[in-house]
């Protein structure tokens, strides 16, 4: 697929200058070779592109999604803007600095969290990775007491700061890599995946945090994520990815216009009734007393959940967001028939 799909405001990836926003890819590659074993003593070699032809700016300040499905490149890409990762081809600056060039430099201006992995000593207590931060990033003492206090207090880590960090639940963990990242006050912050196996309250105080970040200190957050509700709770903004290659740059709602997806309402009954009638939803599967309905991801479940409250004899009802992957799939479907 070659053609961008763009977003409500006429937005397309395709057309930035690197120079115009405070993060900024133009015509940005990444190239593997991969070599695999085909006979005794022979390796076929190939290359596999990770990224390809990558263009985008985003704003100082902007809390952007960037969403695909497994090994569609956000990965490569937010290794490649932490200067982890060379790219083969293209331009890419963060805060003016070149991140491959200048990785030392640029680590004072970022922060990262990575939901599968943590930037916190295993064995230590909690407060003793924050110790170390504060020397590594040579943070002021006053300055890293007031963000310590902070972080600590917003994100409910005062009972756990003498917790080895391998004691700690995957929840707990998060929500101290996440302070870990935000101690020396970075300018931008990259989050892959950081509500992961997170329970409901769990998610919710790290979301809100999140906000309260972006909002008191106009921190830039570039956020991956296969929890779309991560995205329409936190982003005014999303962009996807997939093969490498941004195909939507826009609001969510027009992500879900472009795919055509559905949010599905599970419905529990006191008893095995016919499908349910409900205006702009549709009954896609019935098990017993237990009912599927799906309706359009723009729309507010609220009036759906309002009728059936009304007319049937509900025990439990629960929402279901649709499927990153299947709302590409929808895309890539509607753009080949056209």
């Amino acid at each position: 697929m070659s053609d961008l799909i763009t977003g409500d405001d006429g937005t397309v990836g395709s057309d930035v200058v690197a120079g115009d926003g405070f993060i900024a890819l133009e015509g940005v590659e990444k190239v593997f070779e991969v070599r695999r074993k085909t006979g005794f003593l022979r390796r076929e070699r190939r290359e596999v592109r990770a990224v390809d032809a990558l263009s985008f700016t985003v704003g100082r300040g902007e809390m952007v999604g960037y969403i695909g499905p497994n090994g569609a490149g956000k990965s490569t890409t937010i290794k490649m803007l932490t200067g982890i990762l060379t790219p083969s081809a293209g331009r890419l600056r963060v805060a003016g600095i070149d991140p491959a060039r200048e990785r030392s430099r640029l680590a004072h201006r970022i922060g990262v969290v990575f939901g599968q992995r943590t930037t916190l000593w295993w064995d230590l207590p909690l407060i003793d990775s924050y110790r170390l931060a504060h020397r590594m990033y040579r943070i002021p003492d006053a300055r890293y007491r007031e963000n310590l206090d902070r972080l600590v207090e917003l994100l409910d880590l005062g009972a756990l700061l003498d917790v080895p960090v391998r004691q700690l639940s995957l929840g707990q963990r998060m929500r101290g890599d996440i302070a870990a990242a935000l101690l020396h006050d970075p300018d931008v912050l990259y989050l892959d995946e950081p509500t992961i196996g997170l329970d409901v309250v769990s998610k919710a105080r790290v979301r809100e945090f999140l906000r309260e970040v972006n909002a008191e200190r106009g921190t830039t957050v570039l956020l991956t994520t296969h929890d779309l509700q991560d995205i329409e709770q936190l982003c005014s903004r999303v962009m996807v990815i997939d093969h490498g290659r941004l195909v939507y740059d826009g609001p969510l709602a027009g992500l879900h216009e472009a795919g055509e997806s559905e949010r599905t309402l599970v419905v529990d009954l006191e008893r095995e009734l016919p499908p349910v009638q409900v205006p702009s939803a549709r009954v896609v599967r019935v098990e017993g007393p237990r009912q599927w309905l799906a309706f359009p991801a723009g729309q507010s479940a609220a009036p759906v959940v309002a009728h059936l409250a009304a007319r049937y004899p509900l025990v439990d009802l629960s929402v279901r967001e649709p499927d990153i992957e299947a709302v590409i799939a929808r895309m890539y479907a509607e753009k080949a028939v056209s």
